[in-house]
């Protein structure tokens, strides 16, 4: 059963919409109701003030407290378990509860989790404030998340617009608080660890004020859930499965920035300092041709084949290090291959991730977004952990230096089978 707003559109993912006169983000954002422009600028805090800690956790728990290095990898593991693992059951509560009081809890949790952390020196302490900290997201991102694609559906039934534009520009802001979170946190690093983790608890304080004062305690149009029966259907819901695994061969492809990348980019320069210049490359073009990849997108393509030309897009960008890596160039002549992935790899996201986020109220069951948009996250991550270990040991077994990223680029591109095709009310 698909949501109500998906029945108006019919079969608006087998289509495009009506080409629109393009306009400036400016004129986009004050066509936004409040409530849009309220989460828009939530997903900006939040990433905010989870960048302005988090990059630097790992030299702090190594250095400063001096854990073990396969200390600060479980450390760092617990917290995308407790995080992405728990998305599922952050949605499930916001079907249930409404989106406002799952937000404000997942604020508080996040402000006593960045505290705790800042003071926290034993091992069982820090432990206990990453866990806090991830279980946060899991509770206020999956509510966000999901509210502004079912927002952007009701956005393009009204005859606003295509309903991937308003994800764009959810996008858009969560890259920008994600490139400007790490700037603040190096800067208050300069006092210390503690400085950082306090400012980016104060962040959340900010956030929680103004979901106290502007977040209404009911939204127009969300159906509460009933209480059974949500994971038994959605687990035997064939097409979004199918596009969960889709989507997780695509953040396995996004995974490849840490893993892959940096040793492609160690070989090519003798050292790792390119990779910030090129994590900086990949941050510039979201934030600055992510509406207009998506703009141009909606105008001629539906949101399969707009899944389908990225996912090529980002196989492409792993076929250009395999075809390149035998000649064994270095120097700045071998960093043009990972600049060149790091650059589909990131045309390819922004057509991706919009399209997915935007597909998944045509298939939710009603009154259970919130529970889709958590398992999206949650299924992917899944598929992410198993295909990150896999690839660690391709990259282990001393194969010839094309053959991982061949299998990347096959991976990827094999990902386009297992998009659904048609969905009841609204094709697929």
């Amino acid at each position: 059963m698909t949501d109500p707003t998906s029945r108006v559109l019919g079969p608006r993912a087998s289509r495009t919409t009506p080409r629109a006169p393009r306009e400036s983000t400016w004129r986009l954002w004050k066509r936004l109701s409040p409530l849009l422009r309220l989460l828009i600028l939530t997903q900006l805090a939040f990433n905010i003030g989870f960048y302005a800690v988090l990059p630097f956790l790992a030299e702090h728990l190594g250095t400063a407290i001096g854990m073990a290095g396969w200390l600060v990898g479980f450390v760092l593991g617990l917290r995308t378990f407790s995080q992405q693992g728990l998305f599922v059951v952050g949605g499930w509560l916001v079907d249930r509860w409404g989106v406002r009081p799952v937000v404000l809890a997942g604020c508080v949790l996040r402000i006593a989790g960045f505290a705790w952390l800042g003071y926290a020196e034993a091992t069982w302490s820090v432990i206990g404030a990453v866990l806090v900290i991830g279980f946060a997201a899991a509770l206020f991102s999956p509510a966000v998340e999901s509210e502004v694609a079912r927002q952007a559906v009701d956005w393009e039934a009204a005859g606003h617009g295509a309903r991937t534009r308003v994800l764009a520009l959810f996008s858009v802001a969560g890259q920008i608080g994600a490139f400007a979170g790490p700037l603040l946190g190096g800067l208050l690093l300069a006092v210390d660890f503690r400085t950082a983790c306090l400012a980016g608890a104060a962040v959340f304080v900010l956030v929680l004020a103004g979901h106290l004062w502007l977040m209404p305690q009911h939204i127009p149009g969300r159906v509460r859930a009933p209480r059974r029966g949500g994971v038994r259907t959605l687990l035997r819901d064939r097409r979004f499965l199918a596009l969960c695994g889709a989507y997780g061969s695509y953040l396995l492809a996004y995974n490849q920035l840490y893993l892959a990348l940096p040793d492609e980019v160690q070989r090519a320069a003798g050292s790792q300092a390119p990779l910030s210049w090129l994590f900086a490359l990949s941050s510039v073009l979201v934030v600055f041709a992510q509406l207009r990849v998506t703009g141009w997108a909606g105008d001629r393509l539906d949101l399969r084949r707009s899944m389908t030309a990225g996912l090529l897009l980002i196989a492409s960008g792993f076929a250009v290090v395999a075809v390149t890596r035998p000649a064994g160039w270095t120097g700045v002549a071998g960093l043009l291959p990972a600049a060149g992935f790091v650059v589909l790899l990131t045309v390819g996201q922004m057509l991706v991730v919009p399209a997915a986020r935007a597909w998944v109220p045509d298939l939710a069951e009603e009154g259970r977004i919130g529970l889709y948009t958590g398992a999206l996250s949650s299924v992917s991550g899944l598929i992410v952990l198993a295909g990150s270990a896999a690839t660690g040991f391709l990259l282990d077994l001393g194969l010839p230096a094309a053959v991982p990223w061949l299998v990347l680029a096959a991976v990827t591109a094999l990902a386009v089978t297992l998009l659904p095709h048609r969905v009841e009310g609204a094709a697929a």
